[in-house]
């Protein structure tokens, strides 16, 4: 692991860059603002290296961004309506920050903080602690997460995290993928398979309807591998509300231990990219909102859908959806989760 200083917070604070390597060549570059991952580069079908990730290539990049590049997500992934809930009799009010809701942590969630990270052992540690209050959730957190390069091509990311006060936790990644390793190009040709038989559909702003909607026969339907672009023009309205895929999957599990959540294929490169997970859920988002305005790495202007997110996590809005799995963290109680990326070719 190698280490160095990728830029410095307006107050003065360093951020440094972790560069991971396995014994196969495949790297990893994380830094410790966000946790976020800054490139990952894997071998395509003839041996060729190339970085598969979106992001910046400064720290201010990462400041100015308002589209989660790489960033850990927290202390709640995805939406909470109106941006309030309640607890033990208790209404919390929440920061909005996506039209009328609340968005993967608010303005300053963990995607804008400062992690202590160190090397430990063959990983990175990343450590948080989120005081009672940030963003308007209910007690004092101590986040902790754990990036692993594998011999095999994994990285392994571990979520943990306790609490002196119940409060709703929900912890993800949101690195986006072009397994290409070319952001001139668009995803709609990548070959997407998912382990689900249902999508939480959502209203105009985005909030799950509380319904578990099949997604057989529908543009939902990944159930066996279908290119991404293939049916997302499609008259659909979930299609239209969303400008494409920013959806909730429900994964199809036996308990929670790890599992096949997704698979990723590009023809192009011979690319793959298996996701598995404990959580119940995995949020597919094909890029819709990137527009040509972000100016990334090696001076790239990231367009439409020039790259897709797989962020497994519990289901969106369940602080107020009882029927959903449980997302409530209690003191005395642990929060674990565990996601694997896995590389390889075909």
């Amino acid at each position: 692991m190698e280490r160095s200083e990728f830029g410095r917070l307006p107050g003065g604070e360093k951020v440094d860059a972790f560069t991971l390597r396995n014994a196969r060549g495949v790297e990893a570059r994380v830094i410790g603002f966000g946790g976020a991952i800054v490139s990952l580069r894997v071998p395509d079908r003839a041996g060729r290296m190339g970085d598969v990730v979106l992001g910046y290539d400064s720290l201010a990049g990462y400041l100015a961004d308002d589209a989660y590049f790489g960033s850990l997500i927290g202390r709640y992934a995805n939406r909470i309506r109106d941006g309030r809930f309640s607890l033990d009799g208790e209404e919390h009010a929440l920061d909005v920050n996506n039209g009328a809701n609340h968005l993967h942590g608010g303005r300053r969630g963990f995607h804008k903080a400062l992690w202590t990270a160190e090397p430990d052992g063959a990983a990175l540690r990343l450590t948080y602690t989120s005081a009672d209050g940030e963003e308007g959730y209910p007690g004092t957190l101590h986040a902790t997460v754990r990036y692993t390069l594998t011999d095999a091509d994994e990285l392994v990311i571990d979520y943990g995290a306790t609490v002196d006060r119940a409060t709703p936790v929900n912890l993800t990644q949101h690195t986006y993928f072009n397994l290409t390793g070319d952001p001139a190009r668009d995803i709609l040709g990548h070959e997407l398979q998912l382990a689900a038989g249902h999508i939480t559909p959502v209203d105009e702003t985005l909030i799950p309807t509380g319904e578990l909607r099949p997604v057989q026969g529908t543009a939902f339907d990944f159930q066996h591998p279908c290119p991404i672009g293939a049916r997302i023009g499609g008259a659909d309205e979930q299609l239209a509300r969303a400008g494409g895929y920013d959806h909730n999957f429900v994964l199809r599990r036996d308990g929670d231990s790890l599992a096949l959540a997704a698979r990723v294929h590009d023809p192009s490169t011979g690319r793959t990219l298996e996701v598995h997970t404990t959580e119940p859920g995995i949020q597919f988002y094909s890029g819709n909102f990137l527009d040509g305005t972000t100016l990334g790495k090696d001076g790239h202007r990231y367009g439409h859908r020039c790259g897709f997110c797989l962020e497994p996590q519990h289901f969106p809005d369940s602080p107020n959806r009882p029927e959903f799995p449980p997302v409530i963290l209690r003191p005395g109680q642990h929060y674990a989760s565990r996601t694997v990326y896995r590389f390889g070719t075909d």
